[in-house]
Protein backbone atom coordinates (compact mmCIF):
# COMPACT_ATOMS: atom_id res chain seq x y z
CA UNK A 1 0.00 0.00 0.00
CA UNK A 2 0.91 3.74 -0.27
CA UNK A 3 1.92 5.81 2.27
CA UNK A 4 -1.02 7.81 2.89
CA UNK A 5 1.18 10.39 4.64
CA UNK A 6 5.26 11.59 4.00
CA UNK A 7 5.11 12.99 7.69
CA UNK A 8 2.73 12.82 10.19
CA UNK A 9 0.83 15.99 10.82
CA UNK A 10 2.62 19.13 12.09
CA UNK A 11 0.31 19.86 15.31
CA UNK A 12 2.47 16.95 16.33
CA UNK A 13 5.23 19.03 16.07
CA UNK A 14 4.08 21.38 18.37
CA UNK A 15 2.58 19.01 20.95
CA UNK A 16 5.40 19.36 23.16
CA UNK A 17 5.49 23.19 23.40
CA UNK A 18 1.50 23.22 23.74
CA UNK A 19 1.72 21.43 26.90
CA UNK A 20 3.12 22.12 30.32
CA UNK A 21 6.29 20.82 30.61
CA UNK A 22 7.72 19.01 33.72
CA UNK A 23 11.47 18.39 34.56
CA UNK A 24 12.30 15.00 35.83
CA UNK A 25 15.47 13.36 36.74
CA UNK A 26 15.89 9.63 36.07
CA UNK A 27 18.29 7.80 38.11
CA UNK A 28 19.38 4.58 36.87
CA UNK A 29 20.95 1.86 38.81
CA UNK A 30 23.58 0.28 36.84
CA UNK A 31 25.69 -1.47 38.98
CA UNK A 32 23.98 -4.75 38.97
CA UNK A 33 20.97 -5.94 37.41
CA UNK A 34 17.29 -6.72 39.11
CA UNK A 35 15.98 -8.97 36.73
CA UNK A 36 16.55 -11.37 33.91
CA UNK A 37 14.42 -11.77 30.76
CA UNK A 38 14.48 -14.50 27.80
CA UNK A 39 16.39 -13.34 25.03
CA UNK A 40 12.72 -13.83 23.31
CA UNK A 41 10.62 -12.12 26.01
CA UNK A 42 8.32 -10.86 23.16
CA UNK A 43 6.06 -13.51 22.48
CA UNK A 44 2.41 -13.84 20.45
CA UNK A 45 -0.19 -16.38 20.45
CA UNK A 46 -2.07 -18.01 17.81
CA UNK A 47 -5.66 -18.95 18.83
CA UNK A 48 -7.56 -21.83 17.68
CA UNK A 49 -10.98 -19.86 17.85
CA UNK A 50 -13.08 -20.55 14.71
CA UNK A 51 -14.73 -17.62 13.38
CA UNK A 52 -18.14 -18.58 14.68
CA UNK A 53 -16.28 -17.04 18.33
CA UNK A 54 -18.47 -14.06 18.99
CA UNK A 55 -18.40 -11.66 21.80
CA UNK A 56 -20.14 -8.82 22.46
CA UNK A 57 -22.65 -9.00 19.71
CA UNK A 58 -19.18 -9.18 16.83
CA UNK A 59 -17.36 -11.74 15.69
CA UNK A 60 -14.21 -10.28 15.03
CA UNK A 61 -11.57 -13.95 14.72
CA UNK A 62 -12.58 -14.04 11.08
CA UNK A 63 -10.62 -16.88 9.43
CA UNK A 64 -7.71 -16.13 12.10
CA UNK A 65 -7.56 -19.26 14.00
CA UNK A 66 -4.67 -21.95 13.65
CA UNK A 67 -7.03 -24.14 11.41
CA UNK A 68 -7.87 -21.50 8.97
CA UNK A 69 -5.14 -18.79 8.52
CA UNK A 70 -4.15 -18.49 5.16
CA UNK A 71 -0.19 -18.84 5.18
CA UNK A 72 0.33 -17.37 2.12
CA UNK A 73 -0.10 -13.77 2.84
CA UNK A 74 3.04 -11.54 2.37
CA UNK A 75 2.01 -9.03 4.78
CA UNK A 76 2.23 -11.90 7.76
CA UNK A 77 5.13 -13.69 6.82
CA UNK A 78 6.97 -10.08 6.61
CA UNK A 79 5.66 -8.93 9.94
CA UNK A 80 6.83 -12.46 11.78
CA UNK A 81 10.68 -12.16 9.71
CA UNK A 82 10.93 -8.58 10.77
CA UNK A 83 11.61 -9.81 14.96
CA UNK A 84 13.98 -12.62 13.68
CA UNK A 85 12.73 -14.30 15.65
CA UNK A 86 9.74 -13.97 16.88
CA UNK A 87 8.26 -16.53 19.80
CA UNK A 88 4.81 -17.78 19.06
CA UNK A 89 2.72 -19.88 21.57
CA UNK A 90 0.33 -21.92 19.57
CA UNK A 91 -2.79 -22.50 22.27
CA UNK A 92 -6.02 -20.79 24.09
CA UNK A 93 -8.98 -21.59 24.89
CA UNK A 94 -10.09 -24.64 22.88
CA UNK A 95 -6.67 -26.27 23.37
CA UNK A 96 -7.72 -29.21 25.75
CA UNK A 97 -11.07 -29.65 23.21
CA UNK A 98 -8.37 -30.59 20.53
CA UNK A 99 -7.09 -33.99 19.01
CA UNK A 100 -4.90 -34.71 16.95
CA UNK A 101 -5.75 -36.72 14.30
CA UNK A 102 -2.67 -39.23 14.02
CA UNK A 103 -2.14 -42.87 15.77
CA UNK A 104 -5.14 -44.42 16.90
CA UNK A 105 -7.40 -41.30 15.91
CA UNK A 106 -8.80 -41.56 12.30
CA UNK A 107 -11.52 -38.98 12.33
CA UNK A 108 -11.04 -35.17 12.27
CA UNK A 109 -14.24 -33.12 13.49
CA UNK A 110 -14.26 -29.05 12.67
CA UNK A 111 -14.90 -27.40 15.79
CA UNK A 112 -18.84 -27.36 15.91
CA UNK A 113 -21.13 -24.57 18.27
CA UNK A 114 -22.06 -26.63 20.66
CA UNK A 115 -24.38 -25.53 23.90
CA UNK A 116 -22.92 -27.77 26.22
CA UNK A 117 -19.49 -27.71 25.07
CA UNK A 118 -16.31 -26.24 26.53
CA UNK A 119 -16.56 -22.54 25.78
CA UNK A 120 -19.71 -23.03 23.91
CA UNK A 121 -17.96 -25.20 20.85
CA UNK A 122 -17.63 -29.39 20.36
CA UNK A 123 -14.16 -30.97 19.99
CA UNK A 124 -12.47 -30.14 17.25
CA UNK A 125 -9.09 -31.74 15.52
CA UNK A 126 -5.54 -30.95 14.20
CA UNK A 127 -4.25 -33.15 11.35
CA UNK A 128 -1.16 -33.56 10.81
CA UNK A 129 -1.20 -32.51 7.09
CA UNK A 130 -2.11 -29.07 9.17
CA UNK A 131 0.80 -29.28 11.38
CA UNK A 132 3.11 -30.16 8.58
CA UNK A 133 1.59 -26.95 7.30
CA UNK A 134 2.17 -24.47 10.09
CA UNK A 135 5.54 -26.06 10.59
CA UNK A 136 6.58 -24.90 7.23
CA UNK A 137 5.22 -21.54 7.92
CA UNK A 138 7.25 -21.14 11.36
CA UNK A 139 10.56 -22.51 9.77
CA UNK A 140 10.34 -19.85 6.98
CA UNK A 141 9.64 -16.98 8.86
CA UNK A 142 11.99 -17.66 11.70
CA UNK A 143 9.22 -18.99 14.49
CA UNK A 144 10.85 -20.03 18.23
CA UNK A 145 7.68 -22.35 18.96
CA UNK A 146 5.68 -23.21 22.09
CA UNK A 147 2.57 -25.90 21.61
CA UNK A 148 -0.27 -25.91 24.02
CA UNK A 149 -1.12 -29.50 24.76
CA UNK A 150 -4.83 -30.99 25.39
CA UNK A 151 -4.75 -31.70 29.06
CA UNK A 152 -7.85 -32.71 29.74
CA UNK A 153 -7.78 -35.77 27.09
CA UNK A 154 -8.88 -38.87 29.09
CA UNK A 155 -10.60 -37.04 31.73
CA UNK A 156 -14.50 -36.03 32.45
CA UNK A 157 -16.31 -33.24 33.69
CA UNK A 158 -17.68 -34.32 37.58
CA UNK A 159 -21.52 -35.64 38.22
CA UNK A 160 -20.59 -33.38 40.95
CA UNK A 161 -19.06 -30.49 40.66
CA UNK A 162 -19.76 -28.29 37.79
CA UNK A 163 -16.59 -27.45 35.69
CA UNK A 164 -14.15 -29.62 37.46
CA UNK A 165 -12.35 -32.32 35.53
CA UNK A 166 -11.13 -35.54 37.17
CA UNK A 167 -9.50 -38.58 36.56
CA UNK A 168 -5.63 -39.28 34.99
CA UNK A 169 -5.31 -37.28 31.57
CA UNK A 170 -4.31 -39.98 29.21
CA UNK A 171 -0.98 -39.45 26.93
CA UNK A 172 -1.69 -41.32 24.06
CA UNK A 173 -2.56 -38.78 21.50
CA UNK A 174 -0.04 -36.60 22.79
CA UNK A 175 2.72 -39.37 22.66
CA UNK A 176 1.79 -39.73 19.11
CA UNK A 177 1.47 -36.45 18.21
CA UNK A 178 5.07 -36.30 19.59
CA UNK A 179 6.65 -39.34 17.81
CA UNK A 180 5.22 -38.03 14.55
CA UNK A 181 6.45 -33.99 15.48
CA UNK A 182 9.92 -35.62 15.92
CA UNK A 183 9.97 -38.05 12.94
CA UNK A 184 9.35 -34.78 10.76
CA UNK A 185 12.12 -33.39 12.34
CA UNK A 186 9.84 -30.41 13.83
CA UNK A 187 10.93 -27.89 16.08
CA UNK A 188 9.40 -27.53 19.08
CA UNK A 189 11.04 -25.07 22.26
CA UNK A 190 8.63 -26.28 24.68
CA UNK A 191 5.35 -27.81 25.71
CA UNK A 192 2.83 -25.98 27.99
CA UNK A 193 0.22 -28.65 29.28
CA UNK A 194 -3.35 -27.39 29.12
CA UNK A 195 -4.79 -23.95 29.18
CA UNK A 196 -6.58 -21.59 32.07
CA UNK A 197 -7.16 -25.23 34.18
CA UNK A 198 -6.11 -23.38 37.46
CA UNK A 199 -7.09 -22.50 40.87
CA UNK A 200 -10.96 -22.19 39.72
CA UNK A 201 -10.09 -22.49 35.92
CA UNK A 202 -12.28 -20.86 32.92
CA UNK A 203 -14.38 -22.80 31.49
CA UNK A 204 -12.69 -25.86 33.03
CA UNK A 205 -10.56 -26.64 35.81
CA UNK A 206 -8.59 -29.83 36.99
CA UNK A 207 -7.61 -30.48 41.13
CA UNK A 208 -4.10 -28.89 41.74
CA UNK A 209 -2.45 -32.51 42.91
CA UNK A 210 -3.89 -34.48 39.63
CA UNK A 211 -2.48 -32.03 37.99
CA UNK A 212 1.08 -32.21 39.49
CA UNK A 213 0.55 -36.20 38.65
CA UNK A 214 -0.48 -35.51 35.07
CA UNK A 215 2.46 -33.12 34.52
CA UNK A 216 5.40 -35.79 35.48
CA UNK A 217 4.12 -38.52 33.58
CA UNK A 218 4.48 -35.23 30.45
CA UNK A 219 7.83 -34.39 31.71
CA UNK A 220 8.64 -38.16 31.46
CA UNK A 221 6.91 -38.82 27.87
CA UNK A 222 9.30 -36.08 26.90
CA UNK A 223 12.21 -36.95 28.02
CA UNK A 224 11.67 -40.67 26.96
CA UNK A 225 10.46 -39.72 23.48
CA UNK A 226 13.59 -36.38 22.95
CA UNK A 227 16.89 -38.83 22.93
CA UNK A 228 19.53 -35.73 23.23
CA UNK A 229 18.71 -33.22 25.65
CA UNK A 230 20.02 -30.42 23.44
CA UNK A 231 16.98 -31.18 21.53
CA UNK A 232 14.23 -31.84 24.54
CA UNK A 233 11.41 -29.22 24.79
CA UNK A 234 11.10 -27.66 28.07
CA UNK A 235 7.20 -28.44 29.68
CA UNK A 236 5.12 -25.39 31.05
CA UNK A 237 2.55 -25.03 33.24
CA UNK A 238 0.04 -24.45 34.69
CA UNK A 239 -1.25 -21.57 31.98
CA UNK A 240 -3.71 -20.40 33.98
CA UNK A 241 -4.89 -17.71 36.75
CA UNK A 242 -2.19 -17.40 39.55
CA UNK A 243 -3.98 -18.35 43.06
CA UNK A 244 -1.41 -18.96 45.90
CA UNK A 245 -2.83 -22.56 46.94
CA UNK A 246 -3.14 -24.05 43.98
CA UNK A 247 -0.05 -23.29 42.37
CA UNK A 248 1.77 -24.02 45.74
CA UNK A 249 -0.26 -27.26 45.86
CA UNK A 250 0.82 -28.53 41.74
CA UNK A 251 4.59 -27.48 42.81
CA UNK A 252 4.78 -29.52 45.80
CA UNK A 253 3.52 -32.65 44.29
CA UNK A 254 5.23 -32.39 40.98
CA UNK A 255 8.75 -31.16 42.42
CA UNK A 256 11.42 -29.31 41.26
CA UNK A 257 13.11 -29.95 38.21
CA UNK A 258 9.62 -31.18 36.35
CA UNK A 259 8.30 -28.28 34.96
CA UNK A 260 10.94 -25.89 33.66
CA UNK A 261 9.41 -22.54 33.40
CA UNK A 262 5.88 -21.82 35.57
CA UNK A 263 3.31 -20.10 33.32
CA UNK A 264 0.22 -18.18 34.11
CA UNK A 265 -1.91 -15.35 32.18
CA UNK A 266 -2.28 -11.59 32.79
CA UNK A 267 -6.36 -10.09 32.02
CA UNK A 268 -6.37 -7.20 34.22
CA UNK A 269 -8.65 -5.15 32.32
CA UNK A 270 -11.71 -6.90 32.64
CA UNK A 271 -14.30 -7.45 30.20
CA UNK A 272 -13.59 -6.25 26.97
CA UNK A 273 -17.12 -4.40 26.93
CA UNK A 274 -16.27 -2.48 29.93
CA UNK A 275 -17.12 1.63 28.88
CA UNK A 276 -14.37 2.38 31.13
CA UNK A 277 -11.74 0.58 29.26
CA UNK A 278 -9.76 3.84 27.92
CA UNK A 279 -9.78 5.53 31.00
CA UNK A 280 -8.22 1.97 33.00
CA UNK A 281 -5.50 2.25 30.30
CA UNK A 282 -4.54 5.67 30.88
CA UNK A 283 -4.89 5.49 34.71
CA UNK A 284 -1.36 5.03 36.62
CA UNK A 285 -2.86 3.30 39.97
CA UNK A 286 -4.79 0.96 38.07
CA UNK A 287 -2.01 -0.68 35.84
CA UNK A 288 -0.28 -0.53 38.93
CA UNK A 289 -2.52 -3.05 40.82
CA UNK A 290 -1.29 -6.11 38.65
CA UNK A 291 2.29 -5.80 40.29
CA UNK A 292 0.80 -8.09 43.21
CA UNK A 293 -0.12 -10.62 40.88
CA UNK A 294 3.49 -10.29 39.44
CA UNK A 295 4.96 -10.29 43.10
CA UNK A 296 3.05 -13.48 44.26
CA UNK A 297 3.89 -15.34 41.28
CA UNK A 298 7.94 -14.23 41.78
CA UNK A 299 7.38 -15.19 45.60
CA UNK A 300 6.48 -18.81 43.99
CA UNK A 301 9.28 -19.61 41.55
CA UNK A 302 11.40 -18.11 44.36
CA UNK A 303 10.31 -21.03 46.69
CA UNK A 304 10.04 -23.78 44.25
CA UNK A 305 12.79 -22.67 41.57
CA UNK A 306 11.52 -23.95 38.20
CA UNK A 307 14.73 -24.09 35.75
CA UNK A 308 13.07 -21.12 33.77
CA UNK A 309 11.25 -19.13 36.24
CA UNK A 310 8.07 -17.59 35.23
CA UNK A 311 6.34 -16.58 31.96
CA UNK A 312 3.02 -14.78 31.16
CA UNK A 313 2.21 -17.29 28.45
CA UNK A 314 -0.73 -15.33 28.02
CA UNK A 315 -2.23 -11.60 28.49
CA UNK A 316 -4.56 -9.70 26.21
CA UNK A 317 -5.70 -7.04 28.59
CA UNK A 318 -9.48 -7.38 28.36
CA UNK A 319 -11.20 -10.86 28.09
CA UNK A 320 -13.09 -12.36 25.18
CA UNK A 321 -11.40 -10.51 22.27
CA UNK A 322 -10.89 -6.88 24.22
CA UNK A 323 -13.31 -3.87 23.00
CA UNK A 324 -12.03 -2.86 19.60
CA UNK A 325 -12.49 0.91 20.59
CA UNK A 326 -9.19 0.90 22.39
CA UNK A 327 -7.60 -2.90 21.52
CA UNK A 328 -7.04 -1.20 17.84
CA UNK A 329 -5.85 2.09 18.59
CA UNK A 330 -2.31 3.74 19.66
CA UNK A 331 -3.49 4.00 23.28
CA UNK A 332 -3.25 0.24 23.49
CA UNK A 333 0.33 0.45 23.68
CA UNK A 334 0.24 2.24 26.62
CA UNK A 335 -0.87 -0.86 28.71
CA UNK A 336 1.02 -3.13 26.37
CA UNK A 337 4.21 -1.73 27.00
CA UNK A 338 3.59 -0.96 30.82
CA UNK A 339 2.65 -4.39 31.17
CA UNK A 340 5.91 -5.71 29.63
CA UNK A 341 8.22 -3.53 31.40
CA UNK A 342 6.58 -4.37 34.76
CA UNK A 343 7.03 -7.82 33.90
CA UNK A 344 9.92 -7.98 33.29
CA UNK A 345 11.39 -5.88 36.90
CA UNK A 346 9.45 -9.16 38.53
CA UNK A 347 11.84 -11.40 36.54
CA UNK A 348 9.33 -12.28 34.23
CA UNK A 349 10.72 -14.39 31.48
CA UNK A 350 8.24 -14.08 28.34
CA UNK A 351 5.74 -12.06 27.74
CA UNK A 352 2.95 -13.36 25.53
CA UNK A 353 0.43 -11.36 23.87
CA UNK A 354 -2.61 -12.39 23.08
CA UNK A 355 -2.73 -12.65 19.91
CA UNK A 356 -0.39 -12.32 16.94
CA UNK A 357 -3.57 -12.07 14.64
CA UNK A 358 -7.37 -12.61 15.63
CA UNK A 359 -10.09 -10.97 17.90
CA UNK A 360 -9.37 -6.97 18.45
CA UNK A 361 -6.05 -7.35 20.13
CA UNK A 362 -4.42 -9.11 17.53
CA UNK A 363 -0.66 -7.29 16.48
CA UNK A 364 -1.72 -7.35 12.83
CA UNK A 365 -5.72 -6.89 11.63
CA UNK A 366 -7.42 -10.19 11.27
CA UNK A 367 -8.72 -9.30 7.79
CA UNK A 368 -6.18 -7.24 6.66
CA UNK A 369 -2.92 -8.11 8.32
CA UNK A 370 -2.06 -5.02 8.61
CA UNK A 371 0.13 -4.24 12.04
CA UNK A 372 -2.11 -2.09 14.18
CA UNK A 373 -0.07 0.40 16.09
CA UNK A 374 1.75 -1.65 18.88
CA UNK A 375 3.21 -3.40 16.70
CA UNK A 376 5.61 -1.63 16.20
CA UNK A 377 5.86 -1.03 20.09
CA UNK A 378 6.58 -4.99 20.63
CA UNK A 379 8.94 -4.92 17.45
CA UNK A 380 11.32 -1.98 18.83
CA UNK A 381 11.28 -4.05 22.01
CA UNK A 382 12.48 -6.95 21.04
CA UNK A 383 14.91 -4.84 19.23
CA UNK A 384 16.18 -2.54 21.61
CA UNK A 385 15.52 -3.92 25.25
CA UNK A 386 18.03 -6.52 26.26
CA UNK A 387 17.52 -9.38 28.51
CA UNK A 388 18.91 -7.36 31.89
CA UNK A 389 17.07 -5.26 33.70
CA UNK A 390 17.76 -2.21 35.58
CA UNK A 391 16.23 -0.67 38.36
CA UNK A 392 15.21 3.18 37.84
CA UNK A 393 13.85 5.59 40.03
CA UNK A 394 12.55 9.27 39.75
CA UNK A 395 10.64 11.59 41.58
CA UNK A 396 7.74 12.95 39.24
CA UNK A 397 3.97 12.66 37.94
CA UNK A 398 3.01 9.02 38.38
CA UNK A 399 1.96 9.54 34.94
CA UNK A 400 5.21 8.64 33.22
CA UNK A 401 6.70 5.43 34.01
CA UNK A 402 10.12 4.35 32.75
CA UNK A 403 11.68 0.67 32.57
CA UNK A 404 15.83 0.19 31.91
CA UNK A 405 17.49 -2.67 30.06
CA UNK A 406 20.98 -3.02 29.35
CA UNK A 407 20.95 -2.26 25.67
CA UNK A 408 19.73 -5.77 23.09
CA UNK A 409 23.17 -4.44 21.10
CA UNK A 410 26.00 -3.44 23.27
CA UNK A 411 27.32 -1.13 24.57
CA UNK A 412 24.32 1.25 26.83
CA UNK A 413 21.72 1.28 28.12
CA UNK A 414 17.99 1.42 26.64
CA UNK A 415 14.86 2.85 28.41
CA UNK A 416 11.44 2.89 27.33
CA UNK A 417 9.35 5.86 29.02
CA UNK A 418 5.54 6.15 28.30
CA UNK A 419 3.39 8.94 29.33
CA UNK A 420 0.09 8.75 30.04
CA UNK A 421 -0.56 12.11 30.66
CA UNK A 422 -3.01 14.07 28.07
CA UNK A 423 -1.50 17.58 29.07
CA UNK A 424 2.02 17.15 30.19
CA UNK A 425 5.02 16.71 28.86
CA UNK A 426 8.48 16.02 30.49
CA UNK A 427 12.12 17.08 30.19
CA UNK A 428 14.23 14.67 31.42
CA UNK A 429 17.46 14.48 32.37
CA UNK A 430 19.36 10.81 33.72
CA UNK A 431 21.80 10.29 36.15
CA UNK A 432 24.02 6.97 37.38
CA UNK A 433 23.74 5.76 40.65
CA UNK A 434 26.82 5.80 41.67
CA UNK A 435 28.36 2.12 43.21
CA UNK A 436 29.06 1.96 47.01
CA UNK A 437 27.79 5.33 47.72
CA UNK A 438 23.89 4.44 49.06
CA UNK A 439 22.59 7.72 50.50
CA UNK A 440 24.72 10.12 48.68
CA UNK A 441 23.70 12.22 45.72
CA UNK A 442 23.42 10.32 42.18
CA UNK A 443 25.67 12.31 39.48
CA UNK A 444 24.43 13.41 36.85
CA UNK A 445 25.67 11.55 33.26
CA UNK A 446 26.88 13.84 30.97
CA UNK A 447 26.64 11.74 27.36
CA UNK A 448 29.43 12.26 24.66
CA UNK A 449 27.56 10.14 21.68
CA UNK A 450 24.23 11.45 20.40
CA UNK A 451 21.43 9.77 22.06
CA UNK A 452 19.27 7.13 20.13
CA UNK A 453 15.70 8.08 20.15
CA UNK A 454 12.26 6.78 18.81
CA UNK A 455 9.34 8.76 19.27
CA UNK A 456 6.03 6.80 18.95
CA UNK A 457 2.92 9.28 18.65
CA UNK A 458 -0.85 9.01 17.26
CA UNK A 459 -1.07 9.99 13.99
CA UNK A 460 -3.48 12.80 14.69
CA UNK A 461 -2.54 13.58 17.62
CA UNK A 462 -6.09 11.57 19.32
CA UNK A 463 -4.77 8.47 20.78
CA UNK A 464 -7.31 6.75 19.53
CA UNK A 465 -6.18 6.86 16.09
CA UNK A 466 -4.36 3.36 14.57
CA UNK A 467 -2.11 4.51 12.69
CA UNK A 468 1.49 5.58 14.57
CA UNK A 469 4.20 7.88 13.54
CA UNK A 470 7.87 7.24 14.51
CA UNK A 471 9.99 10.16 14.77
CA UNK A 472 7.08 11.82 12.94
CA UNK A 473 6.70 9.23 9.75
CA UNK A 474 3.65 7.15 9.33
CA UNK A 475 4.31 3.61 10.46
CA UNK A 476 2.56 1.91 6.79
CA UNK A 477 3.83 -0.96 4.81
CA UNK A 478 5.17 -0.73 1.96
CA UNK A 479 4.12 -1.59 -1.62
CA UNK A 480 5.41 -4.81 -1.29
CA UNK A 481 4.17 -5.35 2.39
CA UNK A 482 7.39 -4.90 4.11
CA UNK A 483 7.62 -3.33 7.35
CA UNK A 484 9.09 0.34 7.14
CA UNK A 485 12.31 1.42 8.12
CA UNK A 486 12.29 2.22 11.86
CA UNK A 487 15.28 4.31 12.11
CA UNK A 488 16.19 6.64 14.98
CA UNK A 489 16.57 10.12 16.12
CA UNK A 490 19.96 10.84 16.73
CA UNK A 491 20.42 13.71 19.65
CA UNK A 492 22.59 16.08 21.19
CA UNK A 493 23.54 14.25 24.49
CA UNK A 494 23.50 17.58 26.08
CA UNK A 495 19.98 18.40 25.89
CA UNK A 496 17.43 17.03 27.62
CA UNK A 497 15.09 13.89 26.59
CA UNK A 498 11.88 15.43 25.57
CA UNK A 499 8.91 13.03 26.02
CA UNK A 500 5.48 14.25 24.65
CA UNK A 501 2.36 14.26 25.99
CA UNK A 502 0.81 10.78 25.53
CA UNK A 503 3.00 9.54 23.97
CA UNK A 504 6.12 6.49 23.92
CA UNK A 505 9.36 6.58 23.54
CA UNK A 506 12.45 4.62 23.56
CA UNK A 507 16.24 6.04 24.41
CA UNK A 508 19.67 4.02 23.73
CA UNK A 509 22.46 5.82 25.36
CA UNK A 510 25.34 4.04 24.50
CA UNK A 511 28.03 5.43 26.42
CA UNK A 512 26.36 5.34 29.89
CA UNK A 513 28.36 3.15 32.46
CA UNK A 514 26.87 0.17 33.66
CA UNK A 515 28.56 -2.53 35.38
CA UNK A 516 25.64 -4.81 34.65
CA UNK A 517 25.50 -4.70 31.14
CA UNK A 518 29.37 -5.24 30.73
Amino acid sequence: MNFKFAFCPIILLLSASLSFAQNVNVVIHGAASIAKTDDNFVCVTLDWWPAEKCDYNQCPWGKAGILNLDLRYGALINAIKAFNPLRIKVGGSLQDNVVYKVGEVSSCPNFMKREDGLFGFSQGCLSMERWDQLNRFFNHTGVKLTFGLNALFGRNESQTEKGLWIGDWQPQNTRDFMQYTISKGHKVDSYEFGNQLSGSGMGAKVDAKQYGKDVIVLKNLVKELYAHPETEPKVLGPGGFYEEKWFNTFLEVSRQGVVDGLTHHIYNLGPGDDPNMMNKVLDPSYLSQVSQTYKGVSDVVNKFRPQLGAWVSKSGGALKGRSKDVSRTFADGFWYLDQMGMASTYDQKVFCRQALIGGNYGLLNATTFVPNPYYYDALLWHRLMGSTVLAVTKESDPNLRVYAHCAKKKPGVSLIFINLSKDRSFNITVSNAKPGDAGKPNYEFVGKQNREEYHLRALTGDIKDDIVCLNDVPMVQTDSEDIPAMDPKLVDASTPISIAAQSIAYVTIRDFEAPACV
